[in-house]
């Protein structure tokens, strides 16, 4: 790709509405955000897509829920939409995982294109989080090579344990909608209960959970993974922090969970069945949606957990949403070096900046002022339906994971519409925070400090 700078010594290969833009980068993401949800929407109203009909809002509602790769439904997908419709909410799926921006990239990175504009290359540099324009098409191109590959290779193991039970051909269209759905972080399935079937099945589930991990760690640690060839020593600090805090929080989670349920929905499961039911549980609540087990027969305990690893959600970069596992282990490292009254913030022997704490500090601070907000918003518009429920969906939807205690499907039309605003609002509210915090604005104007009471 050539150097931005190159393009304004050649006005005339780039017309002006191009190379001008009022909306930065994040709005113009989010345009086509809302773009691609419309362009659903209007697809999933049409007869073809449907068995019956649906209304304006149970179509906008799904799009909206595909595109934000969330998974929370006011219909079922496997009997309300035919093949052609489920195969628009997979490709809706793809679109938003990705990031409708990515394949924007590769359009703008053909040959053809020898100059591109500077506020597009700054979208796409937004998209594909930050990395350094001179890298863009490379990204680009990794980024969707890898989903290709990976879901190509979930497909066909999927599908051979599928086809025994339901044919090759019924087979390979599930799998093809399910590791869309898996890798993309979405949690769209087409059985009225999830994977519950499968929950002892520790082929289908290790294939969906790695799916889901792969999904949540972020291209840029799997690009790294790949250029070192796993030597753990030349791994950026960022790839590690994601491997060692992944695994540990899937870990932690499974072993809590075992240990909550393990008289309630567990209890009659056997042994193994109980351990994979674990570690799928403990896997999906990270943006993914998934489940084996009702979540509406969690214990509140259960529900709680669930509802703070929502909340965390997986990796930068990633087909997942949430405050991102890096900022919460930038802020627990911030809270112990505190408490330790540390000056530095250290992280696997490497200083972690102030502007990178406060970054976080931000993000998590804005993601609880929404979930709260979105909170007393439902408990108002629902004043009937339990706290618990009412929050949790909340922060499922903030979260854009997708798993639910039942409640989406009995909301009003105005409760539906406010979780399709949390839904986009975790999707790409976020991408906005973090553009506005990332851009320097600076002054020369100093002032004095000042002491404040804290705690």
């Amino acid at each position: 790709m050539m150097d931005p700078a190159s393009t304004s010594t050649a006005p005339r290969a780039i017309p002006k509405r191009l190379r001008q833009s009022r909306l930065s980068p994040p709005l113009l993401l989010a345009a086509s955000f809302l773009l691609l949800i419309a362009l659903g929407t209007v697809l999933l109203k049409l007869p073809f897509a449907t068995t019956q009909p649906i209304t304006w809002l149970q179509a906008a509602f799904t799009a909206t829920s595909a595109v934000t790769v969330t998974g929370l439904g006011v219909v079922d997908t496997g009997t309300m939409f035919t093949r052609a419709g489920q195969t628009v909410i997979a490709l809706l799926i793809q679109a938003g995982g990705l990031g409708f921006m990515t394949f924007a990239v590769l359009i703008l990175m053909r040959p053809s294109n020898r100059k591109v504009a500077i506020s597009h290359q700054l979208v796409a540099k937004e998209a594909l989080g930050n990395t350094s324009l001179h890298r863009l098409g490379n990204t680009a191109r990794a980024v969707v090579g890898f989903a290709l590959t990976i879901e190509l290779i979930a497909m066909l193991l999927l599908a051979v344990m599928w086809a025994p039970e339901m044919g090759w051909g019924r087979a390979f269209f599930e799998a093809f909608f399910h590791s869309l759905s898996a890798f993309n972080n979405a949690g769209f399935a087409l059985y009225g209960d999830g994977l519950s079937r499968y929950v002892g099945h520790w082929g289908v589930n290790l294939v969906v959970t790695s799916l889901i991990i792969l999904g949540g760690l972020g291209f840029l640690v799997m690009m790294d993974l790949k250029e070192k060839r796993f030597r753990w020593s030349f791994l950026q600090t960022n790839t590690k922090i994601m491997v060692l805090a992944t695994l540990g929080l899937n870990l932690l989670a499974a072993v809590l969970f075992f240990m909550l349920e393990y008289h309630h929905t567990l209890k009659n499961l056997p042994l193994p069945t109980q351990i994979i039911a674990s570690w799928f549980q403990a896997v999906s609540p990270r943006t993914a949606g998934f489940n084996t087990l009702p979540v509406g027969d969690f214990t509140a305990a259960t529900s709680v957990l669930v509802m703070l690893l929502m909340f965390i959600g997986a990796g930068s970069m990633s087909t997942a949403s949430g405050v991102k596992i890096g900022t919460m282990v930038v802020l627990t490292a911030a809270i112990l070096a505190f408490l330790r009254q540390r000056e530095q913030v250290m992280l696997l022997g490497r200083n972690v900046p102030l502007k990178t704490v406060m970054k976080a500090l931000a993000v998590v601070a804005m993601a609880a002022g929404m979930a709260f907000a979105g909170i007393f918003v439902l408990s108002i518009l629902e004043p009937d339906k339990p706290f618990l429920d009412v929050a949790f969906e909340v922060v499922s939807a903030l979260g854009t994971v997708g798993l639910t205690r039942n409640l989406t499907p009995t909301l009003s039309p105005a409760s539906q519409m406010v979780v399709m605003l949390l839904m986009f609002t975790g999707r790409v509210g976020a991408l906005t925070l973090v553009y506005t915090i990332a851009t320097p604005k600076p002054t020369r104007i100093r002032y004095p400090d000042t002491h404040i009471n804290i705690g």
